[in-house]
């Protein structure tokens, strides 16, 4: 391994870092500042938690296509729901015997997931996603949002104060996921480039992966505290703005090209995820031998997406 690649594994960690922190930051701040606001933290945790921990996919996803790397977006969306779900609870379920869920997603919430997989597996079927297309999976976060948001319009605790630091530190936030996008869409070229490998195969599994570390930090605290259920609904509402907002968003901003070795497995596996995600949930519970389970599936998939690239 060339002085070059290492540089270009550098530079990516470094990258991601930028934009897990910036949106770390970012996120802390909005909060604060909404409650000061009176905002109640339900909706501060369906909105602005949920978009922030979509925020680092977000941003490289725009990013990708006005360089036009837009063949990245669809694999940073397909490895972060497939990250999210097999690794991440996962690891919940396998740091405690039980993984009990607090409310039952298969009243309206998990039926909402299973049909954003499907919808983009249609929507992706012809290798072209249309502004028709993209415009129906906003509405369809909107009607996510909606339902999330009936109720507790307002904060009945008390209002914390901000200072110049909360604003600092949200601008800050904002420029280091800005700038953090950036590199990171650039260092997933160069490294496409230096091993001849699909930068799509790059997306869907090392840059998946770190932006998710958030969320596997957050919900291994949360099941060691004895509260699976924040894990649970963090995946769940992260899957849906990835699913619908990454991928619709940037199609704004220029044509998305959808690579054929997504439909062939990736796109199908990340259904299928979903779809065990649903079933697993019908108990209201993830046992630690589920949470195996999911973890192996998970190496399947991310040995499965490089040997297919070479």
């Amino acid at each position: 391994m060339n002085w070059d690649i290492l540089l270009g594994f550098a530079i990516l960690v470094g990258s991601l870092f930028l934009l897990v922190k910036g949106s770390d930051w970012f996120v802390d701040s909005a909060e604060k500042i909404g409650l000061s606001l009176g905002v109640s933290p339900f909706i501060i945790g369906v909105t602005i938690v949920a978009f922030g921990t979509s925020l680092p996919e977000l941003a490289s996803s725009v990013t990708a296509v006005l360089n036009q790397e837009s063949e990245i977006v669809s694999g940073i969306v397909i490895g972060s729901n497939v990250t999210n779900i097999l690794l991440v609870l996962g690891l919940v379920a396998s740091v405690g015997r039980v993984a009990k869920m607090d409310y039952d997603l298969m009243d309206v919430d998990m039926p909402m997931l299973v049909g954003s997989s499907l919808l983009l597996w249609f929507c992706f079927s012809d290798y072209h996603l249309s502004l028709f297309e993209a415009i129906l999976m906003l509405i369809g976060l909107a009607i996510f949002l909606a339902n999330s948001l009936t109720g507790d319009l307002k904060s009945d605790q008390d209002r914390p104060s901000t200072t110049w630091r909360d604003y600092f530190l949200l601008l800050l936030g904002g420029v280091f996921v800005k700038y953090g996008a950036d590199f990171t869409v650039d260092a997933i070229d160069n490294l496409s480039r230096s091993f001849a490998l699909d930068s799509a195969v790059l997306a869907q599994t090392l840059v998946a992966l770190g932006t998710s570390l958030p969320e596997v930090a957050v919900s291994i605290t949360a099941a060691r505290k004895g509260k699976p259920g924040i894990a649970v609904g963090n995946v769940l509402g992260s899957n849906m703005f990835n699913t619908y907002a990454v991928i619709a968003i940037p199609s704004f901003f220029g044509p998305l090209v959808i690579p054929e070795d997504i439909l062939s497995f990736s796109l199908p596996f990340m259904v299928a995820t979903t779809l065990i995600f649903a079933i697993i949930s019908i108990g209201q519970r993830i046992t630690k031998w589920e949470g195996y389970m999911l973890l192996l599936f998970y190496i399947f998939f991310f040995n499965q997406s490089f040997e297919g690239a070479f």
